[in-house]
């Protein structure tokens, strides 16, 4: 539990600095080329969801964050013994990330988004990891239904 806490905290540790440098460096919309015309540092306001979705709805995620991070806190409370390491990683990238973001919101009126691959929508550290922990939440649910229906004997 303690090192899931830990990565908790240094996830959101990360992701609130990286956001700070890229305040302190970057006007709105101005764009740092790192691999040029592949890889920018873009800076964005984003009021809205995940890819700048429903931007004309910014406190429905400000309780949708609330009600996640409160799910999770509570999920994880309750079911921590009986949930597996990928569960746990996957739940603690999505709070991490939620906490961010929701950081942000509350603080600022917006997330901010740096990363620009020019391909796909700008986005940041933890949209990152709540990516990152769906896709392993989601591997962890698909293993254990594999496994459940091994035992049964289906396939």
């Amino acid at each position: 539990m303690i090192i899931l806490m830990l990565s908790a905290v240094f996830i959101f540790a990360v992701d609130q600095l990286t956001k700070y440098i890229v305040l302190s460096s970057l006007s709105i919309g101005e764009s740092s080329p790192v691999i040029k015309d592949v890889f920018h540092i873009t800076l964005v306001h984003n009021t809205g969801a995940a890819f700048g979705i429903m931007r004309s709805s910014p406190g429905i995620f400000v309780i949708a964050s609330v009600a996640a991070l409160l799910f999770i806190a509570w999920f994880m409370a309750r079911r921590f013994d009986s949930i597996g390491t990928l569960e746990r990683t996957g739940l603690t990238f999505i709070f991490s990330g939620t906490l961010g973001n929701f950081t942000d919101r509350v603080r600022l009126g917006y997330v901010v988004d740096f990363f620009d691959f020019r391909i796909w929508p700008v986005f940041n550290v933890a949209d990152s990891f709540i990516t990152s922990g769906a896709i392993v939440l989601a591997a962890a649910i698909i293993f254990a239904r594999k496994k459940v229906d091994n035992a049964s004997g289906s396939s």
